[in-house]
């Protein structure tokens, strides 16, 4: 009864703890999301979408690899071997491991690089065959594809330090680094464009030469937090160990399902390179705007909870680990389904506010947010999914998953192909939220077999509440905003408008879930009121 009655703050506490360290996460990663939206503002009024849309198929190719080979499966892959042996063998064995991991890393990437330099031709060729049609046009995605594909070896090993960093709780520089990839990409086009014409690059090509440097800062920002947990250390490639042969033995799995995920874009973008001109611009903006709250939330969310769960699991805590899952997913909905609503509601003035400038016009104002809309009604679905992936991980099973992104692909090429032909973009727009939602609902239902009991009916309840507070939400942020005109572009008035309707919209919301008791508001919100009190006591004294 003792043990029981220790272990429950202890697991409060870590509960606590977590959503802290995703709301260090969530900030992190909102800095480098809003700087993201300020870089397509700036390519937006630079460049017409015609040669936006070489670039965003340019761009996909490395950064499908780096979520495949680099990001996504090496963090998956890692963080769960690293938390088992400190756990079970020590700090100094998981730093062993940390160091060999990293040479073996170290050497595949570069070899994928060079691979992906010469593959060039035939990896636009699959991502974008609709471009075959036009050799100007394919010959330079061609080029811009062999300038962009090292970019995959720097975020890479950016990734590889980012898991060993949370690993180590140690969330603050990992979530931070991207921002610098943005921060080069806002520069380019004013510093880089005479290189790129002088390597014979369109003038998009700035973009090519700034994601370079962007991926380089990224790895160089996060030398000084590494030397502080002791982990800057010359990477050494070797086999010999097996937990670096255990971590491999679960990358392919992960790759696999991340894989099935990167195919989705990878058709993604060869359906919409037959539609007319703009069409991947249109897409790639839309995209762009969705990705604020799966970043801030989803993404902080997920990367608090792998190191979380990975513990849990290694110290056979099986009861805390459902109840710090059911917690993160009623914690992820209640901040992702009004994400979603503001984003439906407020499509047509974000998307005026954020890029009706320069070359961006009405025209693909409206196509844009069409996009959006589309895109923005998955949301919540597609950041569930990477608050539940991650438990399947930190069992070791990295089968599951993969399962449920066939399904995932299945649906969406079926719903892509044949909605495309009628809606063009926007049928690929839908297919991606509808095929998100069916895996969520497939993995939860995998999840409950393998684990029992989740506290699910605990997560419907909640979630009711959720949709009666978003529709209030919803209703007071479009009435605002129709107050004026969107259509003349966004004026400072506009702007004001635009901005009130987003904070009465979250006023309204906050207000109807704590009329209705909503045990989310304080677990999202607790740690922020909790120190505001204890500001107001301090000062008090």
């Amino acid at each position: 009864m003792t043990d029981e009655k220790e272990r429950a703050p202890s697991a409060a506490s870590e509960r606590a703890a977590l959503a802290g360290r995703a709301g260090i996460v969530a900030a992190g990663t909102l800095v480098s999301r809003v700087l993201g939206v300020a870089r397509e503002s700036v390519m937006a009024a630079c460049f017409d979408a015609a040669l936006i849309d070489l670039f965003v198929v340019a761009f996909t190719i490395p950064n499908t690899l780096r979520g495949l080979f680099a990001e996504g499966a090496a963090s998956a892959a890692f963080v769960p071997v690293y938390s088992d042996l400190r756990a079970k063998e020590g700090a100094a064995r998981a730093k062993e491991f940390h160091v060999r991991a990293a040479g073996v890393l170290m050497i595949a990437l570069a070899v994928l690089s060079v691979v992906g330099v010469i593959a060039a031709p035939a990896l636009v060729v699959a991502f974008a065959s609709g471009y075959l049609e036009d050799p100007a046009r394919f010959d330079q995605t061609v080029a811009l594809t062999r300038v962009l594909f090292p970019y995959i070896f720097f975020m890479g090993m950016a990734a590889l330090s980012a898991g060993a960093l949370n690993a180590n709780r140690r969330f603050a520089v990992p979530a931070l680094a991207p921002a610098l990839l943005n921060v080069a990409l806002i520069a380019a086009p004013f510093t880089m464009i005479p290189i790129a014409l002088a390597m014979g690059l369109p003038a998009i090509g700035a973009l090519a030469i700034g994601a370079l440097v962007g991926g380089a800062l990224q790895v160089i920002a996060q030398w000084p937090a590494l030397a502080r947990a002791g982990l800057w250390v010359r990477p050494r490639a070797t086999l010999d160990d097996p937990a670096v042969r255990r971590a491999i033995a679960l990358l392919g799995p992960v790759a696999a399902g991340l894989g099935v995920y990167q195919v989705n874009l990878m058709l993604s973008r060869s359906l919409a390179s037959w539609l007319p001109a703009g069409s991947q611009a249109y897409l790639w903006f839309g995209t762009r705007l969705v990705e604020i709250p799966q970043g801030v939330f989803a993404i902080a969310f997920a990367t608090a909870l792998l190191p979380t769960l990975s513990d849990l699991v290694a110290r056979g805590e099986h009861d805390e680990l459902r109840r710090t899952f059911t917690f993160a997913l009623r914690s992820m909905l209640f901040v992702a389904l009004p994400a979603s609503v503001l984003l439906i509601v407020l499509a047509e003035p974000l998307v005026t506010a954020v890029y009706m400038h320069g070359r961006f016009g009405w025209d693909e104002t409206v196509q844009t947010a069409r996009s959006l809309l589309w895109q923005a009604a998955g949301v919540w679905a597609i950041a569930s999914v990477r608050v539940v992936v991650p438990v399947f991980h930190a069992h070791g099973d990295t089968r599951t998953p993969v399962i449920a992104s066939v399904v995932n692909l299945v649906v969406f090429a079926g719903l892509g192909i044949a909605l495309s032909r009628v809606l063009d973009h926007v049928g690929i727009a839908i297919a991606i939220s509808a095929a998100g939602a069916l895996q969520l609902v497939m993995l939860l239902a995998l999840l409950r077999r393998k684990m029992g009991r989740l506290g699910l009916s605990e997560v419907a309840t909640g979630t009711l509440r959720i949709v009666v507070a978003c529709a209030a939400m919803g209703a007071a942020s479009w009435g605002i905003a129709r107050t004026v005109r969107w259509d003349d572009g966004a004026s400072v008035v506009d702007m004001l408008v635009l901005a009130g309707a987003i904070a009465a919209g979250g006023i309204v919301y906050l207000g109807a879930a704590w009329v209705m008791r909503a045990p989310e508001l304080d677990a999202v919100l607790g740690r922020v009121l909790k120190r505001f009190r204890r500001g107001r006591a301090t000062a008090a004294r």
